[in-house]
Protein backbone atom coordinates (compact mmCIF):
# COMPACT_ATOMS: atom_id res chain seq x y z
CA UNK A 1 0.00 0.00 0.00
CA UNK A 2 1.31 3.41 -0.96
CA UNK A 3 1.88 5.81 1.92
CA UNK A 4 2.60 9.53 1.70
CA UNK A 5 4.17 11.87 4.24
CA UNK A 6 4.45 15.64 3.97
CA UNK A 7 7.36 17.58 5.43
CA UNK A 8 8.29 21.23 5.50
CA UNK A 9 8.18 24.42 7.54
CA UNK A 10 5.16 25.13 9.65
CA UNK A 11 5.71 28.88 9.52
CA UNK A 12 6.57 30.98 6.49
CA UNK A 13 6.93 34.75 6.22
CA UNK A 14 4.89 36.73 3.69
CA UNK A 15 6.52 37.09 0.26
CA UNK A 16 8.69 34.01 0.80
CA UNK A 17 8.47 30.74 -1.10
CA UNK A 18 6.87 27.78 0.61
CA UNK A 19 8.35 24.39 -0.19
CA UNK A 20 6.71 21.19 0.98
CA UNK A 21 8.02 17.72 0.22
CA UNK A 22 6.01 14.54 -0.04
CA UNK A 23 7.89 11.31 0.59
CA UNK A 24 6.26 8.25 -0.91
CA UNK A 25 6.71 4.67 0.29
CA UNK A 26 5.24 1.43 -0.96
CA UNK A 27 5.40 2.46 -4.59
CA UNK A 28 7.48 4.44 -7.05
CA UNK A 29 6.39 7.90 -8.17
CA UNK A 30 7.65 6.96 -11.63
CA UNK A 31 5.38 3.93 -11.99
CA UNK A 32 3.49 4.08 -15.25
CA UNK A 33 -0.04 5.35 -14.67
CA UNK A 34 0.50 6.80 -11.22
CA UNK A 35 -0.42 10.40 -10.55
CA UNK A 36 0.45 12.63 -7.62
CA UNK A 37 -0.72 16.01 -6.41
CA UNK A 38 -1.24 18.66 -3.81
CA UNK A 39 -4.45 19.84 -2.18
CA UNK A 40 -4.87 22.44 0.53
CA UNK A 41 -7.56 23.53 2.92
CA UNK A 42 -7.57 27.08 4.32
CA UNK A 43 -9.13 27.44 7.77
CA UNK A 44 -12.90 27.35 7.58
CA UNK A 45 -12.90 26.68 3.83
CA UNK A 46 -13.14 23.75 1.50
CA UNK A 47 -10.46 21.73 -0.24
CA UNK A 48 -8.56 23.37 -3.08
CA UNK A 49 -6.67 21.40 -5.72
CA UNK A 50 -3.31 23.02 -6.41
CA UNK A 51 -1.53 20.89 -8.97
CA UNK A 52 -0.53 17.45 -10.15
CA UNK A 53 2.50 15.48 -11.28
CA UNK A 54 2.35 12.44 -13.50
CA UNK A 55 4.61 9.40 -13.61
CA UNK A 56 6.72 10.88 -16.42
CA UNK A 57 7.26 14.19 -14.66
CA UNK A 58 4.57 16.13 -16.44
CA UNK A 59 2.75 18.77 -14.41
CA UNK A 60 -0.52 20.64 -14.37
CA UNK A 61 -1.66 23.44 -12.10
CA UNK A 62 -4.76 25.19 -10.89
CA UNK A 63 -5.32 28.26 -13.10
CA UNK A 64 -5.72 30.44 -10.03
CA UNK A 65 -2.34 29.37 -8.63
CA UNK A 66 -0.40 28.62 -11.80
CA UNK A 67 1.69 31.78 -11.72
CA UNK A 68 2.98 30.98 -8.23
CA UNK A 69 3.10 27.16 -8.19
CA UNK A 70 5.48 24.52 -9.38
CA UNK A 71 5.93 20.84 -8.57
CA UNK A 72 9.26 19.09 -8.89
CA UNK A 73 10.32 15.52 -8.21
CA UNK A 74 13.35 13.52 -7.12
CA UNK A 75 12.90 9.95 -8.29
CA UNK A 76 16.07 8.82 -6.48
CA UNK A 77 14.41 9.76 -3.18
CA UNK A 78 10.88 8.93 -4.33
CA UNK A 79 9.77 12.44 -3.40
CA UNK A 80 7.90 15.29 -5.01
CA UNK A 81 7.93 18.88 -3.85
CA UNK A 82 5.47 21.75 -3.99
CA UNK A 83 6.86 25.25 -4.40
CA UNK A 84 4.49 28.18 -3.80
CA UNK A 85 6.03 31.61 -4.24
CA UNK A 86 5.08 35.04 -2.93
CA UNK A 87 2.97 33.62 -0.12
CA UNK A 88 0.47 35.74 1.79
CA UNK A 89 -1.57 35.01 4.93
CA UNK A 90 -4.31 33.73 2.57
CA UNK A 91 -2.03 30.77 1.83
CA UNK A 92 -2.35 29.60 5.44
CA UNK A 93 -3.90 26.17 5.76
CA UNK A 94 -3.36 22.44 5.84
CA UNK A 95 -1.52 21.07 2.82
CA UNK A 96 -2.00 17.47 1.70
CA UNK A 97 -0.11 15.41 -0.83
CA UNK A 98 -2.08 12.69 -2.55
CA UNK A 99 -1.50 9.99 -5.11
CA UNK A 100 -0.92 6.38 -5.95
CA UNK A 101 -3.18 3.75 -7.49
CA UNK A 102 -5.95 4.27 -4.93
CA UNK A 103 -5.33 7.98 -4.35
CA UNK A 104 -3.92 7.82 -0.87
CA UNK A 105 -3.57 10.98 1.25
CA UNK A 106 -0.80 12.14 3.48
CA UNK A 107 -1.71 13.16 7.00
CA UNK A 108 -1.47 16.85 6.14
CA UNK A 109 0.96 19.60 7.04
CA UNK A 110 -0.15 22.81 8.74
CA UNK A 111 1.37 25.90 7.17
CA UNK A 112 0.96 29.37 8.63
CA UNK A 113 2.01 32.47 6.75
CA UNK A 114 2.80 35.24 9.19
CA UNK A 115 5.48 37.76 9.92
Amino acid sequence: QVQLQESGPGLVKPSQTLSLTCTVSGGSIATNGYYWGWIRQPPGKGLEWMGALDYSGGTSYSPSLKSRTSISRDTSKNQFTLHLSSVTPEDTGVYYCIGGPEVEWGQGSQVTVSS
